[in-house]
């Protein structure tokens, strides 16, 4: 978090949770659930107590909304986040740390394939409904004088 007069030079790095959200397409409501439990913390407050979001902080809610409708779990999303913050982090790895940060990455790769193959059978069958009603609204339609 920033103060004194560093958070006037640094302001201009970040967004209030307006254009964050505009940004992301997500609620101010749901940027805030998200803070409140635990996904995405605001890097900063403006000296009025604003919310202040960095491009970072961006990223890391992005990351939330895509695993979102892909019907994962706060515990895996939090879960995932911590994985992609130790990559992140300036302290190096150990190699036993690294394979086991990468495993957990190989894990949700293959479990998001899985729910995105999922999600593609439920598209087909739904575009496939759809289908269905076009052809029985068009024999239901009266003829066309």
């Amino acid at each position: 978090m920033h103060t004194g007069s560093s958070e006037h030079m640094d302001t201009h790095l970040h967004m209030q949770i307006g254009e964050v959200a505009a940004r992301t397409e997500l609620s101010l409501r749901t940027i805030r659930h998200y803070e409140d439990v635990g996904l995405v913390t605001p890097s900063a407050r403006s000296q009025g107590g604003f919310r202040l979001y960095t491009d970072g902080d961006v990223q890391r809610l992005m990351v939330i909304r895509r695993m979102k409708p892909l019907g994962f779990s706060l515990d895996q999303m939090r879960d995932l986040l911590a994985v992609t913050d130790r990559l992140d982090a300036d302290e190096p790895l150990t190699d036993q740390e690294r394979t086991e940060l990468a495993a957990r990455l190989r894990e949700f790769e293959e479990a998001t394939a899985m729910r995105a193959a999922e999600l593609r059978v439920q598209l087909a069958r739904a575009e496939e409904f759809a289908q269905t009603l076009r052809t029985r609204a068009a024999k239901a339609a009266p003829p066309q004088p």
